[in-house]
C-alpha cells in the first residue's frame, strides 16, 4: 500500500502533473490580465511545458519567470503583431456581419481561409520563440512552415485549444475545471505534439543545464538561431 503513495509511483506522479497544470494556470492567467504581457507569457508557458514533456523538469514558477523576462521583448512583439491581425478580422467581421451590404461569397471564404491559415501559424510562434533564438520575422515564417508540413499536428494542436470552448459552450458547470486547467491542459497537450517536431532541428546529443538550451535551427538554411 505504501508504494503507491511513494513520490515515483504513477498516482504521484498523476498528482503531482495536476498540480504543475494547476500552478502554470493560475500563473498564466496572473501574467495574462495586463494584456500587453500575453505574449510573454505563453512563450514562458511553453517553455515550462517542453520541459515537463521530455522530463527536463526544473523549478516551475522559476523558469517560468526566466523565459518570460528573456524572451519578453520578443514575444511582445509577435504578440502585438497579432493583435494588429486580430483587430483587422474583428472589423472585417463586424463590416460582414453590420454593414448592410452584399459581399460576394468568394471574398468572404478567401478572408476566412487567410485567418484560419493565421490562426494555424500563431500555435507555433510562442513555442519557437520559446525554444529557437531567432528574429521575429524568421519565427513566423518558420512557425508557417512548420504548420503545414506538420498539418495533421497542427489540427491537432487547434482542437486541443478550441476544447475548452467547446465545453464551456456545452456545459457551465465545466467553468471551474476551464478556469483551472483550460489554457495549461491543452498547450500541455500540444507541447507532446510539437516536441518531436523540434527534435528534427535539434543535435542528437543535446545536454541541457538549469532550464537553458542551445542548439542551431535552419528551416529554409537562413534561419540563424540558437536553442534556448
Amino acid at each position: 500500500m505504501g508504494k503507491i503513495f511513494d513520490m515515483d509511483s504513477p498516482l504521484m506522479r498523476f498528482l503531482n502533473r495536476v498540480g504543475d497544470m494547476l500552478i502554470l494556470n493560475f500563473v498564466m492567467i496572473l501574467c495574462c490580465i495586463p494584456v500587453i504581457t500575453i505574449g510573454a507569457a505563453c512563450t514562458a508557458m511553453h517553455y515550462v511545458l517542453l520541459k515537463i514533456v521530455r522530463d527536463e523538469e526544473g523549478y516551475l514558477v522559476r523558469g517560468f519567470f526566466k523565459s518570460f523576462v528573456r524572451n519578453f521583448k520578443q514575444a511582445t512583439i509577435a504578440w502585438l503583431l497579432m493583435l494588429v491581425v486580430i483587430a483587422v478580422y474583428l472589423g472585417d467581421w463586424l463590416i460582414f456581419s453590420y454593414s448592410g451590404i452584399a459581399f460576394p461569397k468568394a471574398l468572404v471564404i478567401a478572408v476566412v481561409a487567410v485567418g484560419v491559415i493565421a490562426l494555424m501559424v500563431s500555435l507555433y510562434v510562442f513555442p519557437l520563440i520559446a525554444r529557437f533564438e531567432n528574429t521575429v520575422r524568421n519565427t513566423i515564417k518558420n512557425a508557417a512552415i512548420l504548420a503545414f508540413a506538420n498539418l495533421p499536428k497542427t489540427l491537432g494542436m487547434a482542437f486541443l485549444y478550441a476544447l475548452p470552448l467547446i465545453i464551456g459552450y456545452f456545459s457551465a458547470y465545466s467553468y471551474i475545471f476551464i478556469f483551472m486547467f483550460g489554457i495549461s491542459l491543452p498547450a500541455y497537450g500540444a507541447a507532446w505534439l510539437y516536441s518531436g517536431i523540434f527534435k528534427k532541428f535539434e543535435p542528437e546529443s543535446e545536454q541541457t543545464l538549469d532550464m537553458d538550451f542551445s542548439v542551431n535551427v535552419e528551416l529554409e538554411g537562413e534561419t540563424d538561431g540558437r536553442e534556448k
